[in-house]
């Protein structure tokens, strides 16, 4: 079995840190690295991985969309993400935008290979304690308590333009993204904060301390 990897995060320091833990396994093979989304489409066509891991938090692209973009126009390559997030609403989205894996960056060095090899061999991967949450709210119809709500670099961008009374449009030409793109991001806002509309997005960012 011979898996040809490629990675992205926009940290060198996670990078570097993957490629150590994985220098033992002559049967992995990191076919490419790139920290930014932008490079990552322009080579994947040559690089042809077999799996990538993908961190769901980009500077340039949300990650959430990266993964539906990756999974769209190549979908033979296996993706797991890669992150810190435990919140459910990233870990539906990430799968329903074509993940195959969902993987914590604290992650050892057997469960890393493990999720390598399994989403390589077509299975679905997802972290014990990710697991152990999904369960947990199955079976209370609750959210786990223990875990804030994460916002992306670009989530956060929006509601506090959000918050500052912008416009969908206007939003969208100040961060030269598509209106599609913020009507996403919006939804997702409201969803991950459990409100909605505008006003209730707007009190419960306040009440979190996720806006000035």
């Amino acid at each position: 079995m011979k898996i040809k990897l490629a990675i992205t995060d926009d940290h060198l320091l996670v990078i570097n840190g993957l490629k150590a833990m994985l220098a033992p396994y002559p049967h992995i093979t990191i076919v490419y690295e790139s920290s930014v989304a932008t490079t990552l489409m322009e080579a994947l066509p040559a690089a042809q991985p077999d799996v990538l891991l993908l961190d769901i938090q980009m500077p340039d692209i949300d990650g959430l969309e990266l993964c539906k973009l990756v999974h769209k126009n190549h979908p033979d390559i296996r993706i797991i993400a890669l992150t810190n997030f435990m919140e459910s609403h990233y870990i539906k989205q990430m799968l329903r935008n074509g993940a195959s894996g969902y993987l914590l960056k604290n992650t050892d060095q057997e469960a890393l290979v493990a999720a390598i090899e399994q989403v390589y061999n077509g299975e679905q991967f997802l972290d014990a304690g990710i697991k152990q949450q999904l369960l947990h709210e199955m079976l209370t119809g609750q959210r786990s308590s223990g875990y804030e709500i994460p916002l992306t670099r670009r989530e956060k961008e929006i509601l506090q333009l959000i918050a500052e009374e912008h416009s969908n449009q206007q939003i969208a030409e100040k961060l030269f993204i598509s209106l599609r793109t913020v009507e996403t991001h919006r939804l997702n806002l409201t969803q991950k904060l459990a409100v909605k509309n505008t006003a209730g997005l707007v009190k419960e960012a306040i009440k979190r301390g996720l806006v000035d």
